[in-house]
This record gives C-alpha cells, structure tokens and sequence, in this order.
C-alpha cells in the first residue's frame, strides 16, 4: 500500500501561512521541526510549511466532513476571504461537484485551496 506521508508547502511568511490554512481548517500548527513548520491533517498527512523567497502556486484539495466544511467555510467569511465554484476564481459561491459541496480559496501566497465534502 502506498500513501502519501507529507509534502512541503512553499511560502514567503511560512509562519502566516501554516496559520491561515490551519486556523481555516479548524488544525493546530505543529512544534517547528527546522526547518519546516507542520500542520497534521486527520489522515497522518503532513504539510511541512517552508520559508521562500518567491513561491509559484500549487493546488492543495481537502475532502472533509459536510460539519467541517460548514466550519471552514464559516471562518471563510469571517475572515473575509472570497471563495470560488471553480478553480480559475471566475464564479464566486459554493460548487455541488460530485452531489457534495465544494469550494475554492487562495492562502495568502495564492496557493489554490479546495474544500470538497465528495470526491470524484
């Protein structure tokens, strides 16, 4: 069997960012382990948040509970942060991909996140 351990996640405030997509989630940042800083999703999988000077834009997708997707979304709009029915951010709002609901959002370094409660 093979599953995906960890990934890092580049970023230009590796702190902010750890931060912004931990607290969206409802997660704790991890302890720093120099020189990444983690943020453990509920599978095991880690994302080790690192320090860049520049960072090109990745696609990150979280499939969650239809609970956690109300919290997330909840501290979406708390936070002011617009979410997106596509991927490209033309169509403001909730998709329903999949019969669930989805969502996307950018991280402060533009990184593309993905909400989904139904994958395909």
């Amino acid at each position: 069997m093979v599953e995906l351990n960890h990934t890092i996640v580049w970023a230009t405030d590796r702190d902010a960012s750890a931060g912004f997509l931990a607290g969206i989630l409802g997660l704790a940042v991890g302890a720093e382990t120099a020189p990444f800083l983690p943020v453990v999703l509920g599978n095991g999988v880690t994302l080790d948040f690192a320090q860049a000077e520049r960072v090109a834009g990745q696609h990150y997708a979280f499939l969650v509970s239809d609970a956690e997707f109300d919290a997330a979304l909840a501290r979406l709009t708390a936070s002011g942060t617009p979410v997106y029915a596509d991927p490209l951010h033309r169509t403001a709002g909730l998709n329903t991909m999949f019969g669930g609901r989805g969502c996307y959002f950018a991280d402060p370094d533009g990184h593309n996140l993905e909400l989904l409660t139904k994958a395909g």
